[in-house]
């Protein structure tokens, strides 16, 4: 699991880290979403008393933000892909040769491609990182 952060992914965690108190290394964009992934038993802290935490990053990035679960492994891949394209609702994944087939219904499988390929390719990336997944198919 390789992960590559630029310098605007480094302020945001170290942004992250002022705000929440939680340090984090796995920040990642996701349709024009920040999002920060956080040990599981971390999360309700990171997001704070009544979204608290979540509101304050929200108005200082200017960005919607999400917080999710580090997964613990392939058998997490269903649950943190569900959180990351919330509000899309997807049927499932299957992992077959290192490859992800999403299965989705015609219009899901329109929004999780979108224009150009962006999501899909945004969402290659972040589940190579991951998972070590090297292709992702939209079924």
């Amino acid at each position: 699991m390789t992960k590559t952060l630029n310098m605007q992914f480094i302020r945001y965690a170290n942004m992250f880290n002022r705000v929440t108190r939680i340090r984090t290394n796995h920040c990642f964009e996701y349709n024009n979403a920040i999002v920060f992934a956080v040990p599981r038993k971390l999360v309700s802290r990171a997001i704070g008393p009544d979204n608290q935490n979540l509101k304050r990053l929200n108005q200082i990035i200017r960005r919607k933000i999400k917080i999710v679960a580090i997964p613990n492994g392939k058998e997490d891949i269903e649950n943190f892909v569900s959180v990351i394209t919330y509000p899309v609702k997807f049927k499932n994944i299957e992992i077959k040769d290192g490859n992800a087939i999403i299965n989705a219904g015609s219009q899901t499988k329109a929004i999780l491609i979108g224009r150009g390929k962006c999501r899909l390719n945004e969402m290659q990336k972040v589940l190579e990182q991951y998972f070590g997944v090297k292709k992702v198919m939209i079924r």
